[in-house]
């Protein structure tokens, strides 16, 4: 049973225990655990891509409201304007400030539109390079967040310069001074999720997706079949388990049984340990030797993949 369907009977389940006896209740609990778990240790990428996209799931700002504190947003690419579909500034974690810019999605349909389902412009890239370079120049560590299927590809977007915008935040955190550490939290779509994960750690959740575009657009493209997009999640290879193997992913943040929307105190106290791990570890490397561990890793795997 695909996990979907498990989900589907689980809600049914969940149903029942409000009108039910405590032994009643009993025996549906332990129907649902048995059904999670059964359905949980045969799951395929399809099933992964669904828990990614699970609309209970976590987005960036609870990660962000969670982790940091002192928080202060900065708006605005000084060029054109403000990107939603961003937030960027500053914030203190246990105690010392970082600059933290987060790919973000909203929970109903209007905040949704208003940050543009977490696709981002080229203001938005923009924005995040101003705010990269304002952190190099104050010695603040950066934390990326990324959640998104991708860049905006409307008209405006490219009239603007997106592919530009994207390209530029490639090479400049490519050379930053400062420790960078990204965290892959659902969707990592092309290059409008690549542009923001160019860092000396890679964290990414149990359950989230990383790739060159999505299973749809994937199937669309090689096939002209869209449902066959089972197929092509499988063929992708864009689970966190496939990008830890490529070594690509350099740490994978576990998630109970139905995903983080299950117990997210649970992952979110696992990033922060993470957190502090790889920023001691990093702000005692040499500058120089950690922007040239950065580069050479990523031209490792540029060469292992081409």
């Amino acid at each position: 049973m695909s996990w979907s369907k498990t989900e589907e009977k689980i809600l049914l389940l969940r149903e029942k225990l409000e009108n039910c006896s405590k032994e009643e209740a009993s025996l549906i609990k332990k129907e649902i655990e048995q059904l999670k778990k059964e359905a949980y240790s045969h799951l395929d990428a399809w099933d992964i891509v669904c828990l990614a996209r699970h609309p209970k799931r976590i987005k960036s700002m609870d990660l962000v409201e969670s982790l940091f504190t002192d928080l202060f947003e900065q708006k605005g690419d000084r060029l054109y304007g403000e990107d939603g579909a961003l937030w960027g500034g500053i914030g203190s974690f246990l105690g010392k400030p970082v600059t933290i810019l987060a790919q973000r999605k909203g929970k109903t349909l209007q905040e949704n539109m208003e940050c543009n389902f977490g696709m981002m412009n080229p203001e938005g890239y923009r924005k995040a390079l101003r705010l990269a370079k304002q952190a190099e120049k104050f010695n603040r560590p950066i934390i990326t967040i990324v959640d998104t299927s991708g860049a905006y590809p409307g008209k405006g977007a490219e009239e603007r310069g997106q592919a530009e915008a994207i390209a530029q935040c490639l090479k400049q955190f490519m050379t930053l001074n400062v420790p960078v550490i990204t965290i892959v939290l659902s969707e990592g779509g092309s290059g409008g999720a690549l542009a923001l994960s160019v860092s000396d750690h890679i964290m990414m959740f149990e359950n989230a997706i990383y790739s060159i575009l999505s299973p749809e657009g994937f199937a669309s493209i090689l096939w002209k079949d869209e449902t066959r997009v089972k197929e092509a999640a499988k063929m992708m290879e864009l689970t966190s388990k496939d990008l830890y193997l490529k070594g690509i992913v350099d740490q994978i943040i576990k998630e109970p049984l139905g995903g983080i929307q299950e117990n997210p105190n649970y992952c979110i106290e696992q990033v922060r340990q993470g957190l502090y791990e790889q920023l001691n570890k990093l702000q005692t490397q040499n500058e120089k030797v950690r922007s040239k561990n950065r580069y050479e890793k990523f031209r490792k795997l540029g060469a292992c993949h081409e």
